[in-house]
């Protein structure tokens, strides 16, 4: 299947490691040009070099994007390096799992600015610019806490669960002038962050974490843990031609895990 994205300018903010490492190097094996940002230079350049070693050439561009300017000033670069960005794939940043008898205001403040905001401050700027152009696609990795409330990702799931109406909204905005909006929803999946969530469910429990991921496991249909090429998978075809009748969608990618209608 041809997903006719040779060629193409694809922004992956998140792209230094986890999902959206895996989100570059598929759209990379698709032939399309990948602009990759992370906040940590040693990171970004890791990942870039890590993907020259397997015979691709991406560019790697540092910025904190949970301060506006800095995000503007990174879209205007990247479009300046790389021409016109035709997808933008978010998947920076990510709100601390913590247990809701240790939540403070600063919390939920805290996650606002590392989930939510480090998303917007790129599509706003960016979806603009698509839609002067009349094209553009956006896939945002956002994640199941924000469509089912678990107690130690509150603040997170809240910042999740904006996300998602932004990304509706966004796609009945700027569909009419040819750019689309999806986003899909990772349960767990085998990153870095996922010690992390293992840890605070935890704490939380009064549990080790290895029993932790093993009641996890055992809890999921499929038998395992997704992993970030799982996800990457169903970016790539979202942000492709192949799915240009998809614009709104919030996929969920639990593994069937909470039955649900939506």
């Amino acid at each position: 299947m041809d997903l006719e994205l040779s060629g193409k300018h694809v922004l992956v903010t998140g792209g230094s490691r986890g999902i959206g490492l895996s989100c570059a190097r598929a759209f990379l094996r698709e032939g399309a040009k990948v602009s990759l940002v992370g906040r940590t230079p040693a990171n970004v350049d890791a990942a870039v070099a890590a993907l020259k070693a397997e015979g691709h050439a991406a560019s790697g561009h540092c910025a904190d994007l949970t301060d506006a300017a800095a995000a503007a000033k990174l879209v205007e670069a990247v479009e300046a390096a790389g021409g016109p960005v035709d997808v933008l794939v978010n998947s920076a940043g990510a709100a601390r799992r913590t247990p809701f008898n240790e939540l403070q205001p600063q919390n939920w403040h805290d996650a606002m600015q590392a989930k939510f905001f480090t998303y917007i401050h790129v599509m706003d700027p960016l979806i603009k610019r698509m839609g002067e152009r009349g094209s553009g696609s956006i896939v945002n990795v956002i994640g199941m806490g924000g469509k089912v409330a678990t107690t130690i990702h509150l603040a997170g799931g809240a910042a999740n669960a904006a996300l998602m109406l932004a990304t509706a909204g966004l796609a009945a905005a700027y569909g009419p002038r040819g750019v689309r909006v999806n986003a899909v929803n990772p349960a767990l999946t085998l990153t870095d962050r996922m010690a992390e969530g293992l840890a605070a469910d935890a704490r939380a429990r009064n549990q080790s974490t290895e029993q932790i991921l093993r009641d996890a496991t055992a809890k999921l249909p499929l038998g395992r843990i997704a992993t970030p090429e799982d996800i990457a998978d169903a970016v790539v075809f979202l942000a492709s031609a192949r799915a240009g009748y998809v614009s709104g969608a919030i996929l969920s990618m639990d593994g069937a895990t909470v039955p649900m209608v939506v």
